[in-house]
């Protein structure tokens, strides 16, 4: 299977385990991330219009020298493409029209064996600057705006399914995940992304990510972490 996320941080943050995780099950997943940090819908269209070669390709995981355009990338014929809001926007529905509908009607016409996937993306931790300048006080009050955009955008269109980042972050903070984010934004390097990780796979292969032992990890995973992504994946992807 072969996945290209037109993303940014976030969609990097869930593919950096992804192609290693799926080795540990036999199961090849390669995944490709046109990067550009922070790059919102409003962006990725204009780039695709003027098909600028502005994207750093990442390549399972790992961040390559390649810049590349959306087309160059589609025109290769992935199995499943991503799609996705940039974080400070994702809160308003309104930001995502007209761009989401262009690139999800271009991804369709360019790839038409390709599914399509929304990716809910998550929101800022508790008590970070970036939360307080769009001024919510919590993770939680965030997150509704977020999960209400996407579920939105996700009854907009004939998406083949939603990878469930933020609805899984949100349970596993709930049940106890202290190091969930990183800087504020992103994903722990450790156990944020291996959730975001595990999440993908679950939803994208039907994998049983319950007794998972992947540990090559960037920084360190407790034993404790691990039961509480699992529970949080579990109860969130059915």
């Amino acid at each position: 299977m072969r996945v290209v996320s037109i993303g940014n941080s976030f969609s990097q943050d869930a593919q950096r385990y992804i192609n290693q995780i799926a080795k540990n099950y036999n199961e090849r997943v390669d995944v490709i991330n046109l990067y550009i940090g922070g790059c919102s819908l409003n962006t990725h269209y204009k780039n695709l219009v003027e098909d600028n070669q502005a994207y750093q390709l990442q390549f399972n995981g790992v961040s390559t020298d390649v810049m590349v355009s959306i087309r160059q990338v589609l025109e290769s014929c992935p199995d499943v493409i991503t799609l996705q809001q940039a974080s400070k926007y994702s809160v308003d529905y309104k930001s995502y029209i007209p761009y989401l509908t262009e690139l999800y009607n271009y991804a369709k016409k360019t790839c038409p064996n390709a599914k399509i996937f929304l990716h809910e993306t998550w929101a800022y931790q508790d008590g970070s600057i970036k939360l307080e300048e769009l001024n919510y006080s919590s993770f939680n009050d965030m997150f509704k705006d977020v999960k209400k955009a996407y579920k939105k955008a996700f009854k907009a269109f004939e998406f083949d399914g939603l990878l469930p980042s933020g609805s899984v972050m949100q349970t596993a903070i709930k049940l106890g995940l202290e190091h969930s984010h990183n800087d504020g934004l992103h994903a722990s390097l450790g156990a944020g992304r291996y959730m975001l990780g595990l999440t993908w796979l679950k939803v994208l292969t039907g994998i049983d990510i319950s007794k998972d032992k992947f540990n090559d990890f960037d920084e360190p995973v407790s034993k404790q972490e691990r039961k509480i992504i699992t529970k949080a994946i579990n109860k969130i992807v059915k």
